[in-house]
């Protein structure tokens, strides 16, 4: 009888380890989940702030200054 009591705390202390491994890990990919969606979002808004920022420097010909010849004339 003794020895089955010994063996039942021993298994019942393994599932509480396991268990608290378990949540930890389960606390880690909610972590994670949270900052791939954060990251995916500031992208987003990065690369639209990106698109914006291009049409508004389009590529300007700079040979149209006084320090280059004009041939077109």
């Amino acid at each position: 009888m003794l020895l089955l009591l010994i063996s039942f705390f021993g298994a019942f202390s393994l599932v509480k380890a396991l268990l608290i491994v378990g949540l930890i890990f389960l606390v880690l990919i909610v972590i994670g989940l949270v900052k791939s969606f954060k990251l995916k979002a500031e992208n987003e808004r990065l690369s639209q702030a990106a698109k914006e920022n291009e049409e508004k420097n389009k590529y300007q010909d700079f040979t149209e200054g006084h320090l280059y010849e004009n041939n077109d004339n």
